[in-house]
């Protein structure tokens, strides 16, 4: 199997969060080994931003490594656990709220559009916007 990184640039639809990991030096956290499971927002979550927001971020490393560590889970989080569970601590320190309801997942505001797509060192869930931790999202 392909760790997270892998699987994530295989399935093609998330360029933009690998080019967000990439400039925040997050690419290594997503290789290495340990579980992880990554929120991952497609490349549409991230087109649905404000216009120009995304290219602001890129310039704001600091916002952006906050952003991105916050769409990151330690352990290997799959369905069976998000029914169980309400919430998870992401890399960025905060919390994200987890909501289950008729087999549908919600993480914050975000719709879990795919769950368990398996890796070698975690498990990615697919949403359809991006995450935003308070901190940031206050500013």
């Amino acid at each position: 199997m392909a760790d997270l990184v892998e699987t994530a640039i295989a399935a093609g639809n998330f360029n933009t969060l690998i080019k967000a990991a990439e400039a925040v030096n997050f690419i290594e956290t997503l290789k290495s080994p340990g579980s992880f499971t990554l929120f991952a927002p497609t490349d549409e979550a991230f087109a649905n931003l404000p216009e120009g927001t995304l290219d602001s971020l890129l310039q704001d490393i600091p916002k952006l490594q906050k952003i991105v560590a916050y769409h990151i889970a330690s352990g290997d989080v799959r369905s069976d656990d998000l029914v169980q569970i309400k919430e998870a601590e992401t890399l960025e320190g905060s919390i994200v709220a987890i909501e289950s309801a008729d087999g549908k997942f919600k993480v914050n505001n975000a719709n879990v559009i795919k769950t368990d797509i398996l890796a070698d060192n975690g498990v990615i869930h697919i949403i359809d916007a991006v995450l935003m931790p308070a901190m940031v999202a206050g500013k």
